[in-house]
């Protein structure tokens, strides 16, 4: 299997001198295509830095980082934004909805802004809400689904235009257990479609369900664990 992330001796360093932070101290990670990775950690381990590093919504202070094979460490903002709108989809905790637009116009939003043409993004946001078992609920808006629907919406948007790297941060943090079960089981059958998932979160009942776990505290990789039986786990209500 290939690599599609390869993060090596990464740094993040915040206030350099005196009083610097290293949220990321000398950070080594390989996630492969196809993989389901749950990074794991507490308020202040280092998680969310690496969240963004892995997501190029930042870069490394020191350190290489490659996606797919493309060192993107010093590449410029627009540079940046373009291989996110290529590389990636990204889901939220709190689902970044437009309260004012219908399900698929939010699913739609995205797509407009890359270029795609109405017929296209329209085929392709129903497709992704059918996915995530909205098909009834296309033209409803935020306020009038539950929080956990809220959140489907979220991921249709991220997956419209198969995205190769679907990245969710805490993507059940403010829903239920009944909800939470339903997200994780969309994003293991993304799995199953042969994406990679990479879960962020610091519940260790979410990150049993991936096939691996990465622990980090204080800015380090303190563990990276295998799962085998991963896909026959379900969260318990």
């Amino acid at each position: 299997m290939s690599a599609l992330v390869e993060i090596e001796d990464v740094c993040k360093i915040y206030n350099p001198g005196e009083n610097e932070v290293r949220a990321l101290d000398h950070v080594s990670v390989r996630i492969d295509e196809g993989e389901f990775v749950a990074i794991i950690g507490q308020s202040g381990s280092g998680k969310s830095t690496l969240m963004n590093m892995l997501g190029c919504l930042d870069v490394p202070t020191s350190g290489c980082y490659r996606l797919h094979g493309q060192d993107v460490s010093h590449l410029s903002d627009d540079e940046l934004s373009d291989i996110r709108n290529r590389e990636i989809g990204f889901i939220f905790q709190g689902f970044n909805l437009i309260p004012n637009l219908t399900a698929l116009e939010n699913v739609e939003l995205p797509l407009i802004y890359r270029g795609v043409g109405k017929s296209e993004r329209t085929r392709l946001s129903e497709r992704a809400l059918e996915k995530v078992g909205l098909a009834h609920r296309m033209r409803h808006k935020p306020t009038e689904m539950s929080g956990g629907q809220q959140q489907r919406v979220a991921i249709a948007r991220a997956i419209a235009q198969a995205p190769p790297v679907i990245l969710a941060d805490e993507p059940t943090g403010n829903l239920d257990s009944g909800s939470t079960g339903e997200i994780l089981e969309i994003l293991k059958g993304l799995h199953r479609e042969g994406r990679t998932v990479i879960l962020i979160t610091h519940d260790n009942e979410v990150a049993a369900q991936a096939a691996r776990i990465i622990r980090i505290r204080d800015g380090r990789i303190e563990e990276d664990l295998e799962q085998s039986t991963f896909a026959d786990k379900g969260v318990q209500a």
